[in-house]
């Protein structure tokens, strides 16, 4: 019997999927728990709008994710920390606090969960910080600490 896959099924295959399996399989497990439908050719039409429109979505996301990674080449976020001895803050720079920053200081709003940094920031200077915006799109921030 050939099924549309609804969800991910281990061992048989991925959520919109159209995949052989046994009768029985397909009408004792997979139909009536909601992973699968019969692959009718109006399911299957259905199915084959749903991925355009998904690459369609897909594509607009993108297109924003390099318009925003654009606007963010080339700034830079101040800011004013005390520090210590040998340059050394007292406290950090988080990711959250880059966030911030980018709102205040440039009108861009940026979730902190994109910012990526292995530490944060615990010396006076200039570091660039990168921003993943979508799956291959990055930019990079420079982040300029002051004591």
């Amino acid at each position: 019997m050939i099924v549309i896959l609804l969800k991910d099924v281990k061992g048989t295959g991925k959520a919109g999927e159209v995949v052989k399996v046994s009768a029985g399989y397909a009408r004792n497990l997979l139909i009536p728990k909601g992973f699968a439908t019969e692959a009718s050719d109006r399911n299957i039409r259905d199915l084959e709008k749903q991925k355009a429109l998904l690459a369609e979505k897909r594509m607009g996301e993108r297109e924003k994710a390099v318009a925003a990674a654009e606007r963010l080449a080339g700034i830079t976020v101040n800011f004013a920390s005390k520090s210590g001895e040998g340059g050394r803050l007292f406290g950090s720079v988080t990711s959250k606090d880059i966030a911030d920053a980018l709102l205040e200081q440039h009108g861009i709003d940026i979730d902190k969960k994109k910012i990526v940094m292995e530490n944060p920031i615990k010396q006076v200077g200039e570091t660039e910080v990168a921003v993943k915006l979508y799956q291959d799109v990055s930019a990079a921030v420079k982040v300029n600490v002051t004591a």
